[in-house]
């Protein structure tokens, strides 16, 4: 079934509630509060459904008090219905909406001119003329125009067959699944339920969805579409989420809801904006930042004034993470006045000067991405990750890679999805060749590098010691890597500088690892080298990470048989009292005569056992 959102939008009391209860038969106002007043208060959700097509109608409150409501709901709107009185045309509230809604990238939108019984033919066309020259200023795109009253049914159904009539969903698909909560409750026997607009993709029954700001993954263990089960909701679709395993109190209005992998929050994001007529932004000030149907304090930062602008850059902080993507529009109020509506740029914080970020900016406002990129190399030279691109860019990985791979003096590794300026491989090479100039006798490969390296991937540092082996610097032998220079046959050395570290470390050995990374070598080559010498006798096993030289265990055995003739035992106290070693060893050589069959251990004493 296709789906379509329409929103309506207009001036309280021009009867945007009751249209929608004549054209499906739905009661929007539905509390007490707003029977008794009179007024939408909060969204109210509908549809009208014909064969295979579904229209969704979200009503927001018109009250100038409820602008919050409003702007929550347009979010998520294909169209947006205008519903103006023909007796009172345009009002105040009628032209905010008017003002956010093409803030907000809104521009298909239906007109419907109420209550045409309560004026004569020629007032109504004078309304509907002075509202379409009104319109015209903001470049709307409009469907159609009706002239309609609740109690013509006529004109009502003639509406409701023309709105059968507009295209679907004007929404893209997307990489991923959104979903901007607008509404939190709890059911019996079911848990947490939330409802809200799907964005990006469609999502479907069981299916694995995260709530970043819990950084929780859940499952979904049912969905209603317009109040129907359902096992999937579409993009443009009113859901609503049954989800496994989630405190409804951990979630509220404005959190957003998606799959793993694709956000990042930050608390500070760039946007480009333009203010309503006779309106600026001010440097330095704080404003009500509205994304989705999230509400939150920014402060706002401008690029080119320290006083105020009309249009142009501004950087927002706020006092908690937001976790959004390029491209996604936002609105600025101050106290009950509407300011400007921005376009997320940048998502993503990025440690850079001004000037840069200045450049970062204009290119991404002309989605200029391949420039985009280029500047954020500068900023991230160990590494530009090409699946931050989604949240960046609002691209698909392939989508990315292409970009990426279109650019000059870049390395591209399409295995772990990270981009490198070229030039930044000169700096793993001066590593490379810094530790075989110290160590003449160091062989490694590419991932015991990158244990050293670790913001460069395997395939990159690999491309470095390709270079090398080029240039005649390194040799390459199976998967390790060692100085040209050296011709004779490196283990049986090593094995030598092994047996000599031991020696010296006496009872008191390190563990292997550290060797290896004094020495420069594989770690698998030094386990394979410990596995020699142990084979031969030379080193001693004594723990999982603990060898010594068989020389100084015969050593300090025979100390520990002295004691035991000394004081008729050895335990950790009277052996601490002769060797000032660590608990570890201690217990270690202690241990270790278990194995000697003329001692046996007594409680926590070594005796000899005749």
């Amino acid at each position: 079934m296709s789906n379509i959102i329409i929103g309506t939008a207009g001036h309280i009391d021009h009867g945007k509630t009751a249209l929608i209860r004549a054209l499906n038969g739905f009661e929007g106002d539905s509390t007490n509060e707003e029977k008794q007043r009179g007024i939408t208060i909060d969204l109210s959700f509908s549809n009208l459904t014909r064969a295979e097509r579904n229209i969704a109608f979200i009503d927001v409150p018109g009250h100038e008090k409820l602008i919050k409501n409003m702007i929550a709901g347009a979010f998520g709107f294909d169209y947006v219905m205008l519903v103006v009185s023909a007796k009172e045309g345009l009002m105040p509230q009628t032209i905010e909406h008017i003002e956010i809604l093409s803030l907000l990238g809104i521009k298909n939108l239906i007109l419907v001119i109420t209550k045409k019984d309560l004026v004569d033919e020629k007032t109504l066309k004078e309304q509907e003329s002075k509202i379409v020259e009104f319109l015209n200023e903001f470049e709307f795109n409009i469907k159609f125009i009706k002239a309609v009253s609740i109690y013509d049914e006529k004109s009502i159904e003639d509406l409701k067959n023309t709105l059968f009539t507009i295209s679907n969903s004007t929404k893209n698909e997307e990489n991923f699944f959104r979903f901007y909560v607008d509404r939190v409750f709890s059911v019996k026997g079911s848990g947490t339920v939330v409802t809200g607009t799907v964005l990006g993709k469609k999502i479907e029954l069981e299916e694995k969805v995260f709530i970043p700001h819990l950084q929780k993954e859940t499952k979904i263990k049912n969905i209603q579409v317009h109040n129907q089960n359902a096992i999937e909701a579409n993009i443009s679709s009113r859901a609503a989420l049954n989800l496994s395993s989630v405190d409804i109190n951990s979630l509220q209005r404005g959190d957003i809801i998606t799959k793993k992998g694709f956000l990042r929050g930050f608390d500070t994001i760039d946007i480009s904006f333009k203010c309503l007529k006779n309106k600026k932004l001010n440097h330095n000030q704080t404003y009500t930042l509205f994304i989705g149907a999230k509400k939150i304090d920014a402060k706002v930062l401008l690029f080119d004034s320290l006083t105020s602008l009309e249009d142009g850059f501004a950087t927002l902080k706020m006092d908690e993470k937001i976790f959004t993507v390029f491209g996604e529009k936002v609105i600025l109020r101050s106290a009950n006045d509407t300011i400007c509506g921005g376009v997320i740029l940048n998502p993503i914080y990025d440690p850079m000067n001004k000037n840069q970020k200045r450049d970062l900016l204009k290119n991404l406002y002309k989605k200029d991405f391949k420039n985009a990129f280029k500047i954020l190399l500068e900023a991230h030279k160990r590494g530009l990750g090409v699946v931050s691109s989604t949240q960046r860019f609002a691209l698909s990985h392939d989508e990315s890679l292409e970009f990426a791979n279109s650019l000059e003096d870049v390395f591209v590794d399409k295995k772990e999805l990270v981009i490198y300026p070229i030039k930044t491989k000169d700096e793993i090479v001066e590593f490379i060749k810094n530790i075989y100039i110290k160590n003449s006798y160091a062989l490694l490969s590419s991932s015991s590098i990158n244990l050293r390296v670790p913001w460069a991937s395997i395939e990159f540092i690999n491309s470095a010691l390709d270079d090398l082996v080029q240039n005649g610097f390194l040799v390459k032998e199976g998967q390790l890597y060692k100085n040209a220079n050296i011709k004779e046959d490196i283990t049986k050395e090593l094995e030598n500088i092994f047996l000599e570290r031991f020696k010296s470390e006496d009872i008191t050995p390190t563990a292997p690892y550290n060797i290896y990374d004094d020495l420069d070598i594989d770690r698998k080559l030094g386990d394979d080298i410990l596995k020699s010498l142990t084979a031969k006798k030379d080193v001693i096993r004594l723990q999982h990470n603990l060898f010594i030289h068989s020389q100084s265990l015969n050593k300090i055995i025979k100390s520990m048989r002295e004691i035991i003739k000394q004081d008729g035992f050895i335990e950790i106290f009277n052996f601490k009292q002769r060797f000032d070693l660590s608990r570890k060893y201690l217990v270690c050589y202690l241990d270790y005569l278990d194995n000697f069959s003329d001692i046996k251990k007594v409680e926590n004493r070594r005796v000899l056992s005749w």
